[in-house]
């Protein structure tokens, strides 16, 4: 089976998009992580939402765990403050490495590989023509998972 018969189509934004937004539509549609694509529509990112939420917290929290367990529910307006107003491009990790891609007419075990190294729950599936590039869509974990299972 190829990467073309798994790509399912996939839920994205764009770096421009409003953070808020984009957070909605991962909760929204219970994704494993945010694909974000560029102004020409080409995978510039896939976060995993463990990421994402870690973008949301706040920091003095991150940065004494101890204070976690006597903060309660009543601050949890700073989290939509934290990002309200934010772009995509802006809310993303420091960190952003370039998405997990692969073309059409990779195998199982190749995207299987990719997604292991890469430590993401998703791989954009992409087809290049000369300078070009399409998403046709991407394949998550348990895709994958479920197609591995399966055996030949």
């Amino acid at each position: 089976m190829l990467a073309r018969d798994l790509a399912e189509t996939y839920p994205h934004v764009s770096v421009d998009a409003d953070a808020v937004d984009a957070a909605r539509l991962l909760a929204g549609n219970k994704l494993p992580a945010l694909l974000v694509v560029d102004a020409d529509q080409r995978p510039y990112a896939i976060v995993p939402g463990s990421q994402l939420i870690k973008q949301l917290v706040p920091d003095y929290l991150l940065a004494e765990p101890l204070l976690v367990s006597v903060v309660d529910d009543r601050h949890l307006g700073e989290v939509t403050e934290k990002i309200d107003g934010l772009t995509v491009a802006e809310w993303l990790p420091s960190r952003t490495y370039a998405p997990p891609v692969v073309g059409p007419d990779a195998g199982l075990l190749q995207v299987a590989a990719l997604m292991a190294r890469t430590h993401s729950p998703l791989v954009a599936v992409i087809e290049r023509e000369g300078d070009e590039v399409r998403l046709l869509g991407a394949i998550t974990a348990a895709c994958l998972m479920t197609h591995l299972l399966a055996g030949p």
